[in-house]
């Protein structure tokens, strides 16, 4: 693991509960809401933004590896 940053109480709630709804750990849920976070942020902005550009083939913001609704929810 690169960066292990401290989650704030109320983050930590929030992602607890969202743990208890899919019946996951709370480790597996905060991977699926990073893998998912594309859904509510524009991937656009991220890559422009973006420092580091030795993983674009990888990388969930990349325009061919970004996830639209129906490919999350299927």
């Amino acid at each position: 693991m690169a960066y292990t940053p401290e989650m704030s109480m109320e983050a930590s709630q929030t992602l607890r509960r969202i743990a208890w709804a899919l019946d996951k750990p709370m480790t597996q849920t905060l991977g699926f809401v990073m893998k998912n976070i594309t859904l509510f942020i524009d991937p656009r902005k991220i890559c422009d933004k973006c420092r580091d550009k030795s993983l674009c083939q990888s990388c969930i913001f990349s325009e061919q590896n970004h996830k639209s609704c129906n490919q999350v929810f299927q």
